[in-house]
């Protein structure tokens, strides 16, 4: 980015968080609150299959045994799928409100040779007539 800058001093550059869908927001909201909910079963250890009748699978026991790396466990297996969630790789350049890259649409990031290649197309489209040599 120091090359953009020392090459446009006037370039303003700013970020933002680009939300993912809908589902994926709900998702990631479902799985936070089931991590909760597990980690607190495995710390109280009330086995949730006899009340239904159920023998407790294997893994259920061994986090009987190991609550500690259990609930360790859940907790970083969750937030990895809830990250994934949540992230988009958004990377949408804009340059005075007119799009001019989109990690969305082309499925990767500029090299920075093609973005100061396309910022520089750019602004000598937006120079007037009258100014261009």
């Amino acid at each position: 980015m120091q090359v953009l800058y020392q090459r446009y001093p006037d370039i303003r550059i700013e970020g933002e968080n680009y939300l993912p869908l809908p589902l994926y927001r709900h998702v990631a909201s479902f799985l936070s609150m089931f991590k909760l909910a597990l980690i607190g079963l495995i710390i109280i250890g009330k086995d949730p299959f006899a009340l239904c009748g159920m023998q407790a699978p294997g893994i259920w026991v061994w986090s009987q045994e190991n609550k500690i790396y259990a609930c360790m466990m859940v907790f970083f297996f969750s937030n990895m799928v809830e990250n994934q969630c949540m992230s988009t790789g958004a990377f949408e350049i804009t340059l005075n409100d007119v799009p001019v890259w989109s990690k969305l649409e082309s499925g990767h990031l500029p090299s920075m040779q093609q973005l100061v290649q396309i910022l520089e197309n750019e602004m000598k489209m937006n120079i007037p007539m009258d100014h261009r040599s």
